[in-house]
């Protein structure tokens, strides 16, 4: 039952979502991103917009990445999609079962995620990769409704900027922050109430080009996270 409230909850808060406009520079950037195209994309028409979460409402574990790529997800509408970090992730959620493909390219491409819902720390694409502090704070409220309707158990963030993203949250609704506060590392992981919280580099193609991220690390890393969000409550 939890699911179809989910999904339905999602729905209408993602209506909303893709009509926010509370961070001009971000909404100038997506726009702009979208109107000059990259070159091979240049028949295409571009999302434009903010981009939603995705993947399977009923799931315990949430991979929060940094923000939609210029060309993949400001492209595509989806996250992590029509991209080689899409290629990177989606590939191995298929590997470890979570995933009914291997490959993302587009929203209507039959992509089709179990236990596991994928969801970005800013919405829109920033220039340069880099949202700026006040830009991911105020697009917390947005995860703060979302992981509201979603109640993970798991929470594996990629890269520094997702991993304050969440912390932040978790100290808005009322959890006791560890001290020293918890900082982000591959492989850090930290318990937050009831949710665990594990770090993973960044699935950009700048980590897994040039070996900084492998297959094999990050493989590692989302059975961490998978046995993290299906171990049973005390």
């Amino acid at each position: 039952m939890h699911g179809v409230t989910a999904s339905s909850d999602l729905a209408k808060m993602n209506a909303r979502l893709v009509r926010c406009t509370d961070c001009p520079r971000l909404v100038a950037w997506r726009e702009e991103v979208a109107r000059t195209k990259r070159r091979k994309y240049i028949d295409e028409r571009y999302w434009g917009k903010p981009v939603p979460g995705f993947g399977d409402p009923e799931a315990p574990l949430v991979i929060l990445g940094l923000a939609p790529g210029a060309h993949g997800g400001n492209r595509t509408g989806r996250a992590f999609t029509g991209d080689r970090s899409g290629d990177f992730l989606y590939a191995a959620l298929h590997r470890a079962g979570l995933a009914n493909q291997s490959t993302s390219t587009h929203r209507n491409d039959g992509l089709v995620l179990r236990g596991v819902y994928i969801t970005l720390a800013a919405r829109c694409v920033p220039p340069d990769n880099r949202p700026t502090p006040d830009e991911v704070l105020q697009c917390g409220s947005w995860l703060d409704r979302e992981l509201a309707i979603l109640r993970p158990r798991a929470i594996l963030a990629l890269g520094a900027v997702a991993w304050d993203a969440y912390v932040a949250h978790a100290q808005r609704h009322g959890v006791e922050i560890p001290r020293p506060r918890p900082r982000f590392a591959h492989g850090a992981t930290t318990d937050l109430g009831s949710v665990t919280l594990l770090g993973c580099y960044h699935v950009s193609q700048q980590n897994t080009q040039t070996g900084r991220l492998t297959e094999a690390m990050f493989d590692h890393e989302l059975r961490q996270a998978i046995a993290a969000a299906t171990r049973l409550p005390p």
